[in-house]
This record gives C-alpha cells, sequence and structure tokens, in this order.
C-alpha cells in the first residue's frame, strides 16, 4: 500500500482558489465601484485578506482570485499587499474573466468560473484544489482539513459547521454517517421544515462535536471545497453553473465526499446587515473574531501611516486605524478606518467609517482657483447605525440617522436593513439631515 503524503508536504501541492463572486447586488453601494473581495473591512483589510491569509498561515502558497466585476481595485491591493520572493514560485494572482476562444461568457456561477480558467490551473503541479469564498470571515487551519482529506483517503472534502435551524434554512446543508461520509447534499431547504427534520444532526453527531444534546444543530456547508485533482477535473467535464446547486450531489453520489467540521467564527458577509454586524461585533471588549492573534496574522497592504493622532475625545468600544486625526468627539461603538479626520463635537455611535484614501481633496471653486478641502466629518456632526464609504466628505452639523425607515435611496446614500450607506466619494453640504 502506498504511503500517504505529509499534510506538510500536501500543503506545497495545494493550489488556493478564491472566488471572487459576481456583481455583490446585495452589498450594494459598497460594491458600485468595487468587486466584492475589494470591500474594506475592520478599519484597514480588505475581505479578501481573510482568505489569502488564512491560506497563508496554513502554509498554502499559490493563490488565484477569481473576479469579473469591477476588479480594478483588487488588483492593486492585492499587488501591493502579497508580493513574494521573485526566485520561489509563491504567487497571488487575479483572474478575470475574459474572451477565449473556448467561450465569450462571463461567469455563470462558482463551476463555471473554475472551469473556464481550469487550463490555468492545471499548468503546475497541484494535486489538491482548495476553493473558498472571497466574503466570509473567519480564521481556518486548512491543514487539519487536508488532514481529513487524507486520513479518509476523500476524493473530495467539504467544509461544513453547525448551525441552529433558522439559519440553517439558507445553506446548503450535509447529511453523514458516523465516519463523516456526506450521504446526502440539500440545497437551501428554505421553509420546508419536514426537510430540515430529516437533516438534524444526530444525538450521536451532536456529542462528538461537544454540542449540547437539547440543542438542535445542522451541518451546513461553508462553501470551502477539498478536491483531488481528477475528481476536479471529472466534475467540471459538463456545463453545470454551480457547485452547490449543481456539482456537489453528483460527486457525493458517485465518490467518496467528507464532512470536516469546523465550530469556530465564522461570517458569511453577503449584505449590508451581515457587513455591517460583523464590523461592530469587532468593537466589543472580548469579540468573537481575534485580529489581535499573533500566530495567525490576518495580513494587508502596508500603508505606511503616523499613528493616529486624539485630542480630548471620548472613545468606547472602537477601533482606531492608522492615520486618523479625532478632536474633541464622542465615538461610541464605532469602527474608524485609515486618514479619517472627525472634528471638534462629532458624535458617532454604532457606525462604521471607512476612511480615505488621501487626506486633501483637490476641487475647483468657481473662480477655477484650485483649493485643498480635507476629506473628513465636519464639526457637530451626529452619525447612528450608518457606514460611511472612503472618501466621503460629511459637512458640519450634518445628521445621518436611518431610524426606522425601511429600505430606500436617498440624495446622499440608501437604507438597507436598517442601516443608512454613505457611497464612496459621497459629498454632504453643511448643515444636511439625511
Amino acid at each position: 500500500m502506498p504511503q500517504k503524503i505529509s499534510v506538510t508536504e500536501a500543503s506545497k501541492h495545494t493550489l488556493g482558489i478564491i472566488m471572487g463572486g459576481g456583481r455583490g447586488s446585495r452589498l450594494f453601494p459598497l460594491t458600485d465601484m468595487r468587486s466584492k473581495p475589494a470591500v474594506p473591512l475592520a478599519g484597514k483589510y480588505r475581505l479578501v485578506d481573510i482568505p489569502i491569509s488564512n491560506c497563508l498561515n496554513s502554509e498554502i502558497r499559490k493563490m488565484f482570485v477569481l473576479t469579473q466585476f469591477n476588479s480594478e481595485s483588487l488588483n492593486r491591493h492585492i499587488t501591493g499587499a502579497y508580493k513574494f520572493d521573485h526566485f520561489g514560485e509563491n504567487f497571488v494572482h487575479i483572474l478575470a474573466a475574459q474572451q477565449t476562444p473556448d467561450g465569450d461568457s462571463w461567469y455563470q456561477g462558482t463551476a463555471d468560473a473554475v472551469r473556464q480558467n481550469l487550463s490555468y490551473f492545471l499548468e503546475g503541479n497541484a494535486k489538491y484544489f482548495l476553493i473558498l469564498s472571497g466574503d466570509q470571515l473567519y480564521r481556518m487551519d486548512f491543514r487539519k482539513m487536508l488532514a481529513d482529506h487524507i486520513e479518509n483517503d476523500a476524493d473530495l472534502t467539504i467544509a461544513t459547521t453547525p448551525v441552529p435551524r433558522e439559519p440553517a434554512r439558507a445553506f446548503g446543508l450535509m447529511e453523514t454517517d458516523e465516519e463523516m461520509k456526506i450521504t446526502r447534499f440539500v440545497e437551501k431547504p428554505g421553509s420546508n421544515d419536514k426537510l430540515l427534520d430529516e437533516l438534524k444532526m444526530s444525538p450521536q453527531m451532536l456529542k462528538k462535536f461537544a454540542v449540547p444534546e437539547s440543542e438542535e444543530r445542522f451541518q451546513a456547508s461553508m462553501g470551502i471545497y477539498l478536491f483531488n485533482r481528477q475528481t476536479l477535473i471529472q466534475a467540471l467535464d459538463n456545463d453545470m453553473e454551480d457547485f452547490g446547486k449543481d456539482i456537489i450531489p453528483g460527486v457525493i453520489k458517485e465518490q467518496n465526499v467528507i464532512s470536516h467540521v469546523f465550530q469556530g467564527y465564522w461570517e458569511d458577509i453577503g449584505t449590508i446587515k451581515s457587513f455591517f454586524e460583523a464590523n461592530l461585533e469587532l468593537t466589543k471588549v472580548v469579540p468573537s473574531y481575534n485580529f489581535f492573534d499573533s500566530h495567525n496574522p490576518i495580513f494587508t497592504r502596508a500603508r505606511f501611516l503616523p499613528a493616529s493622532k486624539i485630542n480630548n475625545a471620548h472613545i468606547q468600544e472602537a477601533l482606531i486605524s492608522d492615520g486618523c486625526i479625532i478632536s474633541n468627539a464622542t465615538i461610541q461603538r464605532a469602527l474608524i478606518g485609515v486618514r479619517s479626520v472627525i472634528e471638534t463635537g462629532c458624535y458617532i455611535t454604532d457606525s462604521v467609517i471607512m476612511g480615505s484614501d488621501y487626506y486633501n481633496k483637490q476641487m475647483v471653486d468657481d473662480r477655477d482657483l484650485e483649493t485643498e478641502v480635507p476629506l473628513r466629518i465636519g464639526s457637530n456632526s451626529r452619525i447612528h447605525r450608518t457606514i460611511v464609504d472612503k472618501n466621503a466628505l460629511i459637512g458640519n452639523n450634518v445628521v445621518i440617522d436611518p431610524g426606522t425607515r425601511a429600505d430606500q435611496d436617498t440624495d446622499y446614500g440608501c437604507i438597507r436593513d436598517g442601516v443608512f450607506v454613505v457611497p464612496k466619494g459621497m459629498v454632504i453640504p453643511d448643515g444636511t439631515i439625511c
């Protein structure tokens, strides 16, 4: 019997494939000028930094990022952030949708995106292909998933996480035997409670993963797939568009597919509500997700900014990023992004301020004279339950608060899921009430 490959060796022969997603309409307007993986996160990062960092911390150093919408800012970020030894084989490359002799259509789904680029993936000597989402917040050691995959002689391993009934309605759910082999897959059961009852984790499975038997749980797919090389080739030898609803059920019937259960913090950031709540969660004294883990750091582009300057401000449960200037303001349960300038008398609560790409904005007045107007949140402005995208100029005495209003578009932004979103580059005049 041939000796199994070690996990360390397997990591070197694993290719990471990060899905950039489509238009990201559920994250609009944050995705109006950028792709989903390029959306800022936690003040100084981008969403794409999470899967890339998880790969790097798992000794997986060859990655492709697939995208097709607004990819320029993502390209700039990745090019500036992830530089490897010129004489090594490590890389993070972006593959944007393109016309080829074999087809001229954009990606029709996750499986189609991988299929269209399969020739690039097969050029190297990768034995395993790790397919990841570009819009999730979690910390995962993929070497443990590789160990399960190798130990079980799996053709495909799917990462799953135990979730309660209500969230389970929106996920692909797995049913496994005691050996963790997946025997059934159901894509988004929705309101079908009878089907959900059939897919509940058994008391034995709950005990295995230290979940109290009194709690109802379901194995939800995290959208993280580890394929053997030949399995991926065979699985894509068709015109099916998505992994979840199309490819995975067929592979489960024909090959050895196992579940790798992950029990740490995991959040799918696909909507304004989930994005907003995941960011505010980080402001807690002890957040569920720890960016301060020195053993598994989250990498991003170095900006070489000065330390933030705080002038007589009241700050409670907040994250303040690099290069900020905050003067005599009150900030509670808020996240302040890089280069934010917050002036005297501002009151910011339960909000995400993404900051700026630069400190001053060039403007031309009526006399055609160039002037410098600093990007800032002006004095005595009050902001509550708001996401202020990058490079916005908020005037003095501005009030932004969605209150209890339903989803709607306004002159200075939009309300989604009870959150007011100020688009990138927006200018809100003095005294405006949004």
